[in-house]
């Protein structure tokens, strides 16, 4: 007789697009059935960017416990590498006091590197990495911005098919894979088959259709510059995180660091993080339509996602389709 598996604990995802209102699900889910909430956006690490992220509230905070907020400071390097290791911890401890988590975000690298592992590709080389960034420069510069991303096609066809031109750090990274690994990472991912999976998991993605969401995203991208973001920028800057630091790239804080340095408008600044969020948003919504077994719900009724939830955790011996 061949040995049992061994049981496999429970995750449920809260996934979506951004302004689709996945806190407030996750939020009153957790309450309902007993949990606690693990971070997966990769911007909602790092301390001081609150306004901007949409971080929940301190009082939210103060009725549900959340993890993997606040992590770093944004002068600091932080990776999907380190956030599995330090997400599935969580994820463990919570297990270990009965409760239920609930993983929440938007960063479909992070969910995917905390319910698959990741592939073991060695750390960033800090010298390379500069090498190619200088590398970059200088071709555009004499008006080749396109130059590494050949490269990659050369040496990766499969990598330059998904990391669009303009994406420079992706670029850069799947180059410093071929590099060390001697292989394209399109071979190590085949290889690793994302195997890692510890989890019995619902996937839910929290979407209220594209009309819907476009709305909420314009009153929200108002909501922060009302909230104070531009101040909440000032103040990153007064402490010396200047635009070059990669948070300080993400959405809202490119726009908002502008008007800081007296680049722009305000009324520029607005129309701009509302045209980038929803771009961003189709984006996300495209990643998450290519995850196998995700189920697709509207914020509101809220008993749609009680009833899914319910049903997986009263069914914990069957194993999850992800």
């Amino acid at each position: 007789m061949s040995e049992a598996s061994p049981r496999q604990e429970s995750v449920i995802v809260v996934a979506g697009p951004t302004a689709a209102g996945k806190s407030g699900v996750a939020i009153d889910l957790a309450l309902r059935f007993g949990g606690e909430i693990v971070n997966a956006d990769s911007m909602q690490v790092y301390q001081g960017l609150d306004i901007g992220t949409a971080k929940s509230s301190l009082a939210d905070r103060a009725r549900v416990p959340h993890h993997l907020l606040d992590v770093v400071p944004p002068n600091v390097v932080y990776n999907a590498g380190r956030y599995s290791r330090e997400a599935r911890s969580a994820a463990a401890a919570i297990h270990a006091r009965g409760g239920v988590v609930f993983l929440t975000g938007g960063t479909g690298l992070y969910i995917r590197a905390f319910l698959d592992g990741l592939i073991q590709d060695g750390d960033p080389d800090p010298e390379l990495r500069a090498l190619l960034e200088r590398e970059a420069k200088c071709a555009a510069d004499e008006g080749d911005t396109g130059r590494l991303h050949r490269r990659l096609a050369m040496l990766d066809p499969e990598a330059a098919l998904r990391i669009h031109p303009n994406d420079l750090r992706r670029t850069v990274r799947a180059l410093e894979l071929v590099t060390h690994a001697g292989v394209p990472a399109s071979q190590l991912r085949a290889q690793h088959g994302f195997r890692d999976r510890p989890f019995r998991t619902l996937f839910l993605v929290i979407d209220p259709g594209r009309d819907e969401l476009d709305a909420r995203i314009d009153t929200r991208a108002e909501a922060m510059i009302r909230a104070g973001l531009l101040q909440e920028c000032r103040a990153l800057r007064d402490r010396g995180y200047g635009a070059e630091l990669r948070p300080m790239q993400a959405i809202g804080y490119r726009h908002m660091m502008a008007v800081v340095d007296g680049q722009d408008t305000l009324e520029n600044a607005l129309a701009g993080i509302r045209r980038d969020t929803r771009h961003f948003a189709r984006r996300q919504r495209t990643w998450f339509r290519a995850v196998p077994d995700s189920i697709w719900l509207p914020p509101d009724p809220a008993s749609a996602i009680d009833s899914r939830v319910r049903s997986f955790l009263e069914n914990s011996d069957e194993r999850s389709g992800y």
